[in-house]
């Protein structure tokens, strides 16, 4: 189980990385005037950043109830 929770908790890092990155470049790129896009991309990154917190919570509780 822990096993699963780590790979998921890098898989949801790896997504905010990821959209972290292309909202710095849709940004550098000046064409979305009206700051639409670089807004979903920092709502997505805040969603996959959300996850990953759950994620970490949920491998404390499970590493707390091995004791």
């Amino acid at each position: 189980m822990n096993a699963l929770l780590i790979i998921a908790l890098v898989v949801a890092m790896g997504a905010t990385a990821y959209v972290l990155v292309r909202g710095v470049i849709a940004m550098a790129n000046g064409k979305d005037v009206s700051g639409e896009i670089q807004q979903n991309y920092m709502q997505k990154r805040v969603m996959f950043q959300a996850i990953a917190i759950v994620i970490v919570i949920l491998i404390l509780i499970a590493a707390g109830a091995g004791k």
